[in-house]
């Protein structure tokens, strides 16, 4: 192993408080490594809440598995823990925990629920980093969890992803699936987002990401930028080279990345508190969680508005970052949500999120003043209810 990635899984490891790691070139990579080693395959159930990235359900189908969805609640965009047992039966094999925005999910009831029905809980981990429920960090809580690096989530290695578990048993079986199926990058590949990481690090901020945005799309069809999906992924069919390791390179970032994270956390959790007063300030509802419960560390800022599209489309001419996520149940848009699973109507309040929910910037490179000038934006629309 080379002694980057051996240094990142270290840190890695010590900064959530795990014993066993797994560093892949993207998180779906290692959602697939942790349900194919939990025995997921062909006519088995995973069940996932109905308001997700589509690139979390890809590996529930490569294994020749259903996904099984759950509708959410509206204030914390996660699992709607009421519904859970219903959508239970004898083929579920898993039950995938997502804490979204940076919101950990009620916990203690989807485990009590799988003790009782004994089904391994999953936690997804990707927009999460930090967070706690009831003091306890999540990705601690269930059989295994997988975190996300890629450009937009808590910090960024351009691509990545990490697979963690405290169960020594699964930690030998991903070791030894790693050892057998396992990929490199190509050279090229691993130039390619080396150079996009520079470049990230120079250009991104507030004020440019839309622009920048709509660059990347463009050079990513042009194949002339390694994206963060490929044309291939909007299917459920495996490309050959999909079981891919991390490299050198996202793992000397994602050090240097752990290092700072604690001031990262604590800037993120003091731009969403200012968001908070500020929305309240112009009589909007922000965010509503226990506080008595969950500790969340949030990765962007999620806020339900009247015109959508229009408010995303005046925001790039403005200068203003504003968020999608997420644009369907399986986003993105363009998801073809039949070869799913999906029926529109599964999950009401899944799809009327969709509708609705723009998401505000927390990173670090989020100042005060981007604060005001983004509450001053948004709250030019009406808030939707």
């Amino acid at each position: 192993m080379k002694k980057p990635i051996h240094d990142f899984r270290e840190s890695f490891e010590k900064s959530i408080g795990v014993d066993h790691s797994f560093s892949f070139w993207k998180a779906r990579v290692a959602l697939y490594a942790i349900l194919k080693t939990l025995g997921v395959r062909q006519g088995d159930e995973v069940i996932l809440p109905g308001y997700t990235c589509v690139m979390d359900v890809n590996p529930i189908k490569y294994l020749g598995a259903k996904p099984i969805y759950v509708d959410i609640e509206p204030k914390t965009f996660n699992m709607d823990v009421s519904q859970l047992e219903d959508k239970i039966t004898s083929k579920t094999k898993v039950i995938i925990a997502q804490h979204t925005y940076g919101y950990p999910c009620d916990m203690d009831s989807i485990l009590e629920i799988a003790k009782r029905k004994d089904i391994p809980v999953i936690e997804d981990c990707c927009l999460s980093l930090g967070s706690k429920y009831k003091g306890k960090t999540v990705g601690t809580f269930g059989k295994a969890a997988y975190f996300s690096f890629q450009w937009n989530k808590p910090f960024t290695t351009g691509l990545g992803g990490m697979a963690i578990t405290n169960d020594s048993e699964l930690a030998e079986k991903l070791k030894k699936l790693c050892n057998e199926s396992i990929c490199k990058p190509s050279k090229k590949e691993v130039l390619m987002l080396a150079a996009q990481l520079a470049i990230y690090r120079i250009f991104i901020y507030p004020r440019t990401t839309a622009l920048a945005q709509s660059i990347f799309r463009y050079l990513t069809k042009k194949g002339l930028v390694i994206g963060s999906s490929s044309k291939i992924e909007y299917e459920p069919s495996m490309a050959d080279d999909f079981f891919k390791g991390m490299s050198s390179v996202q793992a000397r970032s994602g050090v240097r990345q752990l290092k700072k994270l604690q001031k990262n956390i604590e800037h993120r959790k003091r731009i969403a508190e200012l968001y908070d007063e500020l929305l309240a300030k112009k009589g909007w509802q922000g965010r509503v969680f226990d506080k008595g419960v969950i500790d969340p560390v949030m990765v962007r800022y999620p806020v339900r508005i009247k015109e959508k599209d229009k408010a995303l489309e005046e925001a790039a001419g403005a200068g203003i970052e504003l968020g999608s996520w997420f644009e369907c149940p399986l986003h993105p848009i363009e998801t073809p949500l039949e070869a799913y699973d999906y029926q529109v109507g599964m999950c009401p309040e899944a799809e009327k999120a969709s509708r609705e929910v723009v998401n505000l910037p927390v990173h670090p490179r989020v100042s005060e003043r981007t604060v005001h000038k983004t509450v001053d934006f948004i709250t030019r629309f009406k808030q939707a209810e």
